[in-house]
């Protein structure tokens, strides 16, 4: 009913950026917070950051003032621009929305993820 499809991962020098890009689509009346999880090997999935529709936002103390979460609403999108990366920030990201979907002819509220983008951080 609703993908969650992200974009632009790769592999990235310490001290470089990169930018995350995650589109939602199908039957979405609206969509409350978005955000950005990882995990890395041998590590448990954690949150990164996440903002709600009206813009609240909130970060991991490990990305704070390196990362800076938006979100387009018209577009359904979200993005994670990621400055400054170490290598500990070498992970598989993945999109999380909180969405509310219409199943005619009700709402119905839908936990979505997106198949995870992976991020190299390494000279």
């Amino acid at each position: 009913q609703v993908q969650l499809v992200e974009s632009g991962g790769g592999l990235v020098q310490p001290g470089g950026s990169l930018r995350l890009s995650c589109a939602a689509s199908g039957s979405i009346f609206s969509i409350n917070a978005m955000g950005w999880y990882r995990q890395a090997p041998g590590k448990q999935r954690e949150l990164v950051a996440a903002v709600t529709s009206g813009g609240s936002t909130n970060y991991a103390s490990s990305v704070k003032g390196r990362f800076t979460i938006s979100r387009d609403n018209d577009k359904n999108t979200v993005y994670l621009q990621m400055n400054s990366l170490k290598p500990e920030d070498t992970a598989v990201y993945y999109c999380h929305a909180d969405t509310i979907v219409v199943v005619t002819p009700h709402y119905s509220y839908l936990e979505v993820w997106g198949q995870g983008t992976l991020v190299t951080v390494s000279s």
